[in-house]
C-alpha cells in the first residue's frame, strides 16, 4: 500500500479557514530579503531558465548531497497535532502590497516536512530571497506562541498560491506545492482531489520507489492585472537532477503548462513522466467488500486515452484485491488524464468530501513523445485516506545514467477538461453473477454491463445495425448482446467464464456502425474480486 495522502492531507489541515477567504490588507513586502543581504548562489544574480537548465545538467554530472539544513529542535519535535495547530496569517502573505491578482502563503515546517523548500522571487532578471518567520504565521494550543515568535525558519514545507478563480473579490486557493514534488491545482468550483507529481521513479517495480522533490522555487513577481503566473523549480534526487518551468493560467479549467528538462545520474527502471496520483475506494463497477450508504467514494472514475488517430480508450478503474497493472502502448499520444465523469451528487450523497466537485486533469503532450506506454497502477486499499491510483507515460528505450529528457507537456485541471468528440462515451460499467436474472446465479460466470451514450448513437433506432466490437483475453464469452434503452442510450450486456484463475480477464468494447467505430472504446480488467 502506498500511503501518500497522509502528508497530502496536511494541505487542508494547514489551509483551515483561509480557503475561500478574502485577504485584506497590505503587507508581504517584508517578506522580500534584499539581494545584498540573500543567501545562496541565486541571490541578487540574473535568472533565466536557460541558466538554470545548465545548472541542473552541471550538477546531475556530480554525486547527490542529500544533506538539508537540520531543523531547530522545536520544529523537528513537532507531531501531527502540534503541526496541525500552525496557520499561516493571511495578511502576511507575499504581494499584498500590490494590485496583482496572486497571494503566496507558506507552509510550515516540521512533522512529515523536514527538508527544507527555499523560495525566491524573480524581479526583472535577478533573484531574490522569500523569507518567513515565526511572525507569518498563527501558534494555536497546545502550542506557545512566545517560542516561535523570533524564530527564523531555514525554510518552508511548501507554498500555495491564490487568485481570484471564483469571485472577482476573493483570493480563493488556486495550486498547491507541498512535499516531495508534489502538486494540486484547480478549476472554478472543484474542491482538491487528485495530486500530480513532477516526476516518478522506479514506481511499483520490485525494488523500492525513489521520490525526488522540488528543492527551490523560483516565482516571478506578477504584474499589476497579471492574468497568468510563472515560475521555476529545482528537482533532486539520487537519480536524476531536472529544471522545471511552469506556467499556470486559472480558469472554468486552470491550465499548467509544464516545461521539464531531466538529466539522469543513474540507470531508472522506469521513470514515470507527469504522474498523477487519485483515490478509488469504491463506485458502480466496483463495490465489493464495502458496506457504506455512500454508492460511490472516488476522486475520479477513470482512464482516459487519446490516440493520434482518433481512437478514445476509456478504462473504468479499480480498488483491486492484490496490485494491478495495467500498459497501454502508445505512439505519441494525444493525450491521457485521470477524469471524474459523474458529476450527480445522487451517486455520491457526500456533503463534506462532495466528490462530484474533485477536479479531473487531462495531460496534453506539446513536444512529440514518441514511443512509450501509459502506465496504470490499481493498489488494493479499505480507506479512503490512501492515494492507490497512479497513472505515468513511460517513454521507450528505458533511462540510463548520463541521459537528458525534455517533455513539455500542457496539464488542464477543472471540471471537464477532456477534448471533445463525436463519439458516443461510456456513461456507466455494471458487473454481477452471471446468467439470467430469474435463474440462480452461476458461479463459473460474470457478467459485465456498459452503457455508451452521446450524439452518435442518440438518433438511431432499436433495429439499427449497430455491432459488438469486442475482443476477450482469458475468458470464453457466454453471452452477449446490446439493446437500445430509453432515452436513446444503449447498453451492451456480456457473461463470461474465466479461465486461469491467477491471470486477469481483458475487455476491450466498443459498437461499431458498418465497421466504423461509434463510441469510444471501453477497456477494463477483470481480477476477480467483483
Amino acid at each position: 500500500m502506498i500511503n501518500r495522502r497522509k502528508f497530502l492531507s496536511a494541505t487542508a489541515l494547514m489551509a483551515g479557514s483561509l480557503a475561500g477567504g478574502a485577504i485584506p490588507g497590505v503587507a508581504g513586502a517584508e517578506n522580500i530579503a534584499p539581494a545584498e543581504g540573500g543567501s545562496g548562489s541565486d541571490s541578487g544574480t540574473p535568472f533565466s531558465f536557460d541558466s538554470l537548465i545548465l545548472r541542473m545538467k552541471e550538477k546531475a554530472a556530480k554525486t547527490f548531497d542529500a544533506a538539508t539544513p537540520d531543523l531547530p529542535e522545536i520544529l523537528s519535535e513537532l507531531d501531527y497535532d502540534r503541526h496541525r495547530a500552525i496557520r499561516f496569517l493571511p495578511e502576511r502573505a507575499v504581494w499584498t502590497e500590490n494590485a496583482g491578482n496572486y497571494r503566496l502563503q507558506a507552509f510550515h515546517p516540521g512533522w512529515l516536512y523536514k527538508e527544507p523548500v527555499e523560495l525566491f522571487e524573480i524581479t526583472g532578471d535577478e533573484t531574490r530571497p522569500i523569507r518567513f518567520t515565526g511572525a507569518d504565521f498563527e501558534y494555536r494550543e497546545p502550542l506557545d506562541p512566545e517560542k516561535f515568535r523570533d524564530l527564523e525558519l531555514p525554510g518552508i514545507a511548501g507554498f500555495r498560491l491564490h487568485h481570484p478563480l471564483n469571485t472577482p473579490d476573493v483570493f480563493d486557493e488556486l495550486i498547491v506545492f507541498l512535499g516531495a514534488s508534489y502538486f494540486r491545482a484547480l478549476g472554478k468550483g472543484n474542491l482538491y482531489g487528485l495530486s500530480a507529481r513532477g516526476l516518478a521513479i522506479d514506481t511499483a517495480i520490485s525494488g523500492p520507489e525513489e521520490f525526488p522533490r522540488f528543492t527551490r522555487f523560483y516565482l516571478e513577481r506578477p504584474e499589476e492585472g497579471a492574468a497568468e503566473i510563472r515560475l521555476y523549480a529545482e528537482l533532486e534526487s539520487k537519480s536524476v537532477a531536472g529544471a522545471y518551468q511552469f506556467t499556470v493560467k486559472p480558469g472554468v479549467n486552470t491550465v499548467v503548462e509544464v516545461d521539464a528538462r531531466i538529466f539522469l545520474r543513474e540507470d531508472v527502471e522506469r521513470l514515470g513522466i507527469a504522474p498523477l496520483t487519485s483515490m478509488f475506494l469504491f463506485g458502480e463497477n466496483d463495490r465489493t467488500g464495502f458496506d457504506d450508504y455512500r454508492p460511490e467514494v472516488h476522486d475520479n472514475d477513470g482512464l482516459l486515452i487519446l490516440r493520434r488517430n482518433g481512437q478514445r480508450l476509456w478504462r473504468p478503474i479499480r480498488n483491486p484485491e492484490a496490485l494491478s497493472l495495467s500498459f497501454f502502448q502508445e505512439e505519441s499520444p494525444v493525450g491521457f488524464g485521470l477524469l471524474q465523469r459523474d458529476r450527480d451528487f445522487e451517486h455520491y450523497q457526500d456533503t463534506e468530501a462532495k466528490y462530484q466537485r474533485r477536479p479531473s486533469l487531462w495531460i496534453e503532450p506539446v513536444n512529440g513523445w514518441g514511443p512509450g506506454h501509459v502506465m496504470l497502477a490499481e493498489i488494493p486499499a479499505d480507506k479512503e485516506i490512501y492515494d492507490n491510483i497512479v497513472a505515468f507515460w513511460v517513454p521507450e528505450g528505458g533511462a540510463k545514467a548520463g541521459s537528458e529528457h525534455r517533455f513539455a507537456y500542457r496539464m488542464i485541471w477543472g471540471g471537464n477538461p477532456e477534448p471533445g468528440t463525436e463519439l458516443a462515451q461510456v456513461v456507466r460499467t455494471s458487473t454481477g453473477h452471471g446468467g439470467a436474472a430469474a435463474s440462480d446465479p452461476d458461479p463459473k460466470l460474470r457478467k459485465f454491463v456498459v452503457e455508451f451514450a452521446g450524439e452518435a448513437l442518440s438518433g438511431l433506432g432499436a433495429d439499427a445495425a449497430l455491432e459488438p466490437s469486442l475482443t476477450v483475453q482469458n475468458a470464453t464469452v457466454k453471452h452477449h448482446f446490446i439493446q437500445r434503452l430509453e432515452g436513446g442510450s444503449w447498453r451492451a450486456v456480456v457473461d463470461v467464464e474465466r479461465k486461469a484463475a491467477d491471470i486477469p480477464v481483458e475487455f476491450a468494447l466498443a459498437l461499431q456502425l458498418n465497421g466504423t467505430d461509434q463510441t469510444e472504446t471501453w477497456m477494463y480488467q477483470w481480477s476477480g474480486n467483483s
